[in-house]
């Protein structure tokens, strides 16, 4: 369901995939070859959500935000299932793991990793090319050549996927 608030359509590229079930309503953009996956709930009804271009947001996810405070996601980012993201800054290429928690404020940094299950707490900042485990969530070493390596076959893997998928919807 694609909806507007308050007059404001969501911004969509012709290209994303956007999933049975799905909710994306109000000042939301999302770029190029993206990917909004099975009952994900977009909500730019306060403030705007910008997500970039080959972004995968996965199934149950659910991003929204704080008055006066953007939800920004770069280029070439893994959103994993059932992340609430929360008024959040997400930098390109990095990867937020299943069921994690990004709270407002917060900086996942460019290339960085973002464990299962962990809370990155209000104004957190999570460096570039790190690994970031836990509740709340600490660096705990550098993204290795094969963490990046696993990272970039997951972006283009769910652009793939979400290709195949709008493929099928038409």
């Amino acid at each position: 369901m694609i909806v507007p608030y308050k007059d404001v359509w969501p911004n969509i590229d012709e290209t994303v995939f956007v999933a049975d079930f799905a909710v994306i309503s109000g000042d939301v953009t999302i770029g190029a070859d993206s990917s909004v996956w099975f009952s994900t709930v977009i909500r730019g009804d306060v403030a705007p959500t910008r997500i970039g271009k080959r972004v995968s947001i996965q199934d149950l996810s659910c991003l929204h935000q704080s008055p006066n405070t953007p939800l920004v996601i770069e280029d070439d980012v893994t959103i994993g299932h059932k992340v609430t993201l929360h008024s959040c800054t997400i930098k390109k290429g990095a990867l937020v793991g299943m069921g994690s928690i990004i709270l407002d404020g917060a900086v996942v940094g460019e290339g960085a990793f973002v464990g299962a299950g962990s809370l990155v707490p209000p104004g957190k900042v999570i460096p570039p090319g790190m690994l970031a485990l836990g509740s709340p969530a600490k660096v705990v070493r550098e993204v290795t050549d094969e963490d990046r390596a696993d990272m970039d076959r997951i972006v283009k893997s769910y652009v793939e996927k979400g290709q195949y998928y709008k493929q099928l919807q038409n």
